[in-house]
């Protein structure tokens, strides 16, 4: 009895052991942070790197092996023992991101640009940053100890429903916009203005983006060229804040003279476009092209290698200084410490000084942290841009504006650089202060101007009949009289031959 008993138990003991085994391991699998995360096309590095890449910088080399999601998810590991897997997607615009996230499409992280961070803001959509994110003694806290002063102080002074920006987003990459432009074709200063936009003399030979946010902005800029360079404007003790209230200007007149403005000189551009720019630029499809300084970057690179040698130039009226940065979605993390602590340290991962670098190698476009007491970022700026010693014709270009914090030296922050980047990459990625003395935020629209702009954005892309010719007219009227005159006359007609049969039917009666 005893026996039985004890094989009794034992096979109990098996079962409960073979039924608790699944439970068990679902439990362990659970304890697997899932972080979702979306981000731009092409804008992180994937790794994957040839041998001849490897950045070798003094302070040790930099190479980016492995893609940079796996790399976090070890990294995340090591740090804090728990196990990460990041389910990455990419979008092309923001306001596919936008597209997405309203059709029901959940992410922890997203990268969206300065209007669209401002937008999700006023709709409640974003979850803050914890206070432990911007804790300076943490040594894991690579963001908030490495970010430019110059970006900090944008995010810490510019607000949305009384609340700023630092609360809710960190910045990732930055820049200006301007042209790119073939020197051979168009000289500095044509390429310098935004009347460029609507210059004949390069009909058919431009390209403006694809966007009613960065278009309209540029077309302010040529609508307003003239207030713009006025010396009183210039001078005036407010100047950075009226610039940026004319620059985003969106009366209804002025949207009515911006729709006008492009509907004029639409027939100049080769094409609107979001990406395929860069590409016209190489190719020599177009002569100059509206560019974000980060691609701007990317086409000289690459127009380079078939010796073609293109620059940059920024408007003298004014420029737009964008960015893109993380934010956590409330949909997302709400309610959730681990995912929350998990989106927080993907970015600072992304921030720490050598996967800086390997993202600004790989995309082409300038991070916001600047990390001065590191030291790798700017060893970084002088590894690209550095004159040769046994070059002639340079010049010292400061980096300071971008750089250097309070207690620093602007001094430490000076390359000697070839005098044509002054006109090329290094003056895109980090513009100089005489740029950054006329750049300003572009500011979200709220529904009401989204819906007139929008709307002016189909009139412009599409079809305008206020923009129709008095030939067309007349044509239509033509056409539409003589399909009036045969209508009528087949009526006639149709009329007579049934009056005919009514008659003939009445003589075969009788």
């Amino acid at each position: 009895m005893k026996s039985k008993s004890f094989l009794s138990l034992l096979m109990v003991l098996c079962i409960l052991v073979s039924f608790s085994s699944p439970v068990m391991a679902a439990s362990g699998n659970s304890d697997e942070i899932v972080l979702r995360i979306c981000n731009w096309e092409e804008y992180i590095d994937e790794g994957e790197w040839e041998e001849d890449e490897v950045i070798d910088l003094e302070s040790g080399n930099v190479f980016g092996e492995n893609p940079m999601i796996g790399d976090f998810a070890d990294w995340y590991y090591e740090t804090y023992g728990k196990k990460v897997r990041v389910e990455y997607s990419t979008f092309g615009t923001n306001e596919d991101l936008y597209n997405m996230l309203t059709l029901g499409d959940v992410y922890d992280l997203v990268c969206p640009s300065e209007y669209m961070i401002m937008k999700l803001m006023t709709e409640n959509s974003l979850y803050p940053l914890s206070d432990a994110f911007f804790d300076e003694s943490n040594e894991n806290n690579y963001y908030i100890n490495g970010v430019s002063p110059y970006i900090r102080e944008i995010f810490e002074t510019h607000e949305i429903n009384g609340e700023t920006w630092d609360k809710y987003a960190a910045g990732y990459m930055w820049g200006v916009t301007g042209f790119v432009y073939n020197p051979e074709e168009v000289t500095y200063e044509e390429a310098s203005t935004w009347r460029m936009l609507g210059n004949k003399k390069f009909y058919r030979q431009l390209t403006v983006k694809d966007n009613v946010r960065d278009t309209y902005f540029a077309a302010v800029g040529a609508v307003k060229s003239d207030l713009l360079m006025d010396p009183a404007f210039r001078n005036s003790e407010d100047y950075l804040q009226r610039l940026q209230d004319e620059m985003n200007d969106t009366s209804p007149e002025m949207i009515a003279k911006v729709q006008d403005y492009l509907q004029s000189n639409k027939d100049n551009f080769y094409s609107f476009e979001t990406d395929s720019g860069k590409t016209d630029m190489v190719t020599g499809k177009v002569v100059a092209n509206f560019q974000w300084s980060g691609d701007a970057v990317y086409s000289l690179d690459q127009a380079e290698l078939d010796d073609c040698y293109l620059e940059f130039a920024v408007p003298e009226e004014s420029t737009n200084v964008y960015f893109d940065g993380w934010v956590m979605l409330r949909a997302g993390v709400e309610g959730d410490p681990d995912k929350q602590h998990a989106a927080e340290a993907f970015i600072n991962f992304m921030s720490r000084p050598d996967n800086v670098i390997r993202n600004m190698y790989y995309i082409g476009y300038t991070s916001v942290i600047a990390a001065p007491d590191d030291g790798r970022i700017f060893e970084y700026a002088e590894w690209n841009y550095a004159a040769d010693d046994d070059e002639e014709d340079t010049v010292e270009y400061s980096v300071a504006n971008f750089f250097a914090g309070e207690d620093a030296d602007p001094d430490d922050f000076v390359i000697t650089i070839s005098e044509d980047q002054l006109r090329r990459q290094m003056a895109a990625a980090y513009p100089s202060e005489e740029v950054l003395d006329r750049a300003c935020i572009m500011i979200y629209f709220d529904k009401e101007v989204s819906e007139l702009t929008n709307q002016m954005w189909i009139n412009v892309r599409c079809f305008n009949i206020n923009r129709v010719p008095v030939w067309a007219w007349i044509l239509a009227a033509i056409i539409v009289g003589v399909l009036v005159f045969f209508i009528i006359r087949g009526k006639r007609l149709a009329g007579a031959e049934y009056g005919e049969e009514r008659v003939q039917r009445r003589k075969d009666k009788e």
